[in-house]
């Protein structure tokens, strides 16, 4: 009996190290979003739920954000290995902060094209960016969309605009009561937001800017620099179990907002599914995307939105597009092989 007692302690302790083993190997990465647990969440959601970054044995912690500049600036401190952000605010922090000891780099394109655009109603009589000249447009200071206008405002020829600043949650608020003729923001997150204040879908002009001769990249997956010297191998691992999922919530959008509900239960699972399935329409399956294949990006085009941002933006130093992308943790051409046949 003791005998028998002992050997089973044996295996017990054998299988405690070998656990305690496993869990070590296991990387822990600390991921920002840019935004809330909405529908556009569920992209890095879906794979941790479906144990995918497990698999390559990574740790995933995933939190959520308030906008594409903190995520930068956390990644940036350290408080944060990797992150979601727009391009554009990577690119500013980069040029800003030349002797940051510790610049965020992308290392995946996700949004190709930016999901920003300028929306009104129809009776303000906007139907083309032109009959923005002279008008009051409002936008939180941080809006992705509203730090590009300049951009688009030069590609369009607009000019007169007066803005008004205010907090996120008023945005909508203030467009829909007719505080102000227009706003900038996510298409997927605005026009949703204008139809839970009552405003018909119909009613809503959307001038989004990658049709009015705006060609920035909108998102992408961000990498702190000690993330990248430390552990380029984990780096790889999240981008491969990461486009793995994202597959999974191209192919089943209702499901993946499953777990974004999973993760934050007062989300209306019906208006977030709405969301991604825009997110995914207009920014990740997007002509742009498909040409230049998902994940990656395209070198004069980057150059040309690192100088519109340097100039947009007023920058202390001009971007160095060499110095903002990093492509080589890239998976292989077939596990990027993730948008549909449009």
């Amino acid at each position: 009996m003791k005998k028998r007692q002992f050997l089973h302690a044996i295996a017990f302790a054998a299988t405690t190290v070998a656990a305690g083993s496993a869990m070590a190997q296991s990387t822990p990465i600390k991921f920002q979003l840019d935004w809330r647990f909405e529908g556009p969440a569920a992209l890095f959601l879906t794979p941790a739920a479906k144990g995918y970054f497990k698999d390559a044995k990574l740790d995933v912690t995933i939190d959520a954000g308030n906008g594409s500049g903190g995520t930068v600036t956390r990644v940036a401190s350290g408080a944060y290995d990797m992150g979601f952000a727009d391009l554009a605010a990577l690119m500013e922090f980069h040029a800003n902060n030349p002797d940051a000891p510790n610049k965020p780099v992308a290392v995946m394109m996700v949004y190709n094209d930016t999901p920003a655009s300028v929306m009104a109603l129809k009776k303000s009589g906007i139907k083309t960016p032109a009959d923005l000249n002279g008008k009051k447009l409002g936008a939180p200071v941080f809006d992705a969309g509203r730090r590009a206008f300049p951009i688009f405002a030069k590609a369009n020829n607009i000019s007169g605009v007066q803005w008004t600043a205010m907090d996120p949650p008023l945005r909508e608020t203030m467009l829909a009561r007719g505080d102000i003729d227009a706003i900038t923001g996510f298409t997927f997150t605005s026009v949703l937001n204008l139809e839970a204040r009552g405003v018909k879908a119909e009613d809503i002009v959307v001038l989004p800017y990658p049709d009015f001769g705006v060609k920035l990249y909108g998102n992408a997956i961000i990498a702190s620099p000690k993330m990248i010297k430390e552990n380029p191998a984990a780096v790889k691992a999240f981008l491969a179990a990461f486009a793995k999922g994202m597959k999974d919530v191209i192919g089943n959008p209702t499901a993946a907002v499953g777990d974004v509900k999973a993760r934050d239960g007062i989300i209306n699972a019906e208006l977030e599914t709405r969301r991604l399935k825009m997110a995914i329409d207009s920014s990740i399956n997007s002509a742009n995307a498909r040409a230049e294949g998902f994940g990656q990006v395209n070198g004069p085009r980057l150059s040309l939105m690192a100088s519109q941002v340097s100039d947009a933006f007023n920058t202390k130093t001009r971007v160095n597009p060499e110095v903002v992308w990093n492509g080589s943790f890239l998976p292989s051409k077939a596990e990027l092989n993730v948008l549909p046949k449009k």
